[in-house]
């Protein structure tokens, strides 16, 4: 089993990947803000208060893992209407950066459908809404997954569609193909799942896949 190193671990989708790692076998580092709060308590779990801007503590929390997964996000507020942001695209340059120096070749990435080249393959309602509502915030994340796609290391980068609270079901898609991409919904369960089979799995490595239902 791996020792790996989860960026934005405190709740949500980061969360869940932490259980979901646990349960397979790894022993996991989770580095967040209020990783103290992290509602999980484990053998193999070791919290990290650190903050990922940071340089000093991404490379100090990168020391003997073998892979990360970066799931960082951002709470919903008026502010992504109207206000840019950089914390993906910094955050992700400088984690780049450190894995390279440290010599951790694995990086798996959560972004989300609508990033990238999945851009514009919702409906016309959903793109409306999408553009209107969360812009800003997915043009940083265009920038975060350039920063990945163009860094010497082995990656996937894992496009949700729309998250649920749903159970674990593990009958979700994962679709390579643009012309099969399509908005809809996934639990933050079944993409914990698929992020951590990325650990040890090749199929996807350098892939951008879009996850659904």
């Amino acid at each position: 089993m791996a020792t790996i190193l989860i960026i934005g671990a405190s709740r949500g989708i980061g969360l869940a990947t932490l259980k979901a790692a646990l349960k397979a076998g790894h022993a996991v580092r989770a580095l967040a803000r209020s990783a103290a709060g992290i509602p999980v308590t484990d053998p193999k779990l070791e919290k990290i208060t650190g903050d990922a801007l940071d340089p000093a503590a991404i490379r100090t929390a990168l020391q003997g893992v073998d892979a990360v997964i970066q799931t960082l996000g951002v709470s919903p507020s008026p502010e992504m209407v109207f206000n840019s942001t950089r914390l993906f695209s910094d955050a992700t340059r400088i984690l780049v950066a450190a894995m390279e120096e440290c010599g951790v070749k694995r990086l798996i990435c959560l972004t989300g459908f609508g990033a990238g080249d999945s851009r514009n393959h919702g409906s016309f309602l959903f793109n409306s809404a999408f553009h209107l509502f969360l812009g800003r915030v997915y043009s940083d994340k265009d920038v975060q997954e350039r920063i990945i796609q163009e860094s010497g290391l082995d990656w996937v980068i894992a496009r949700p569609v729309i998250l649920t609270s749903g159970p674990f079901t593990g009958k979700y898609r994962v679709l390579v193909d643009p012309r099969d991409w399509r908005c809809g919904f996934i639990t933050r369960a079944d993409v914990a799942d698929f992020l951590v089979k990325q650990i040890n799995d090749d199929r996807y490595l350098r892939r951008t896949p879009v996850l659904t239902s």
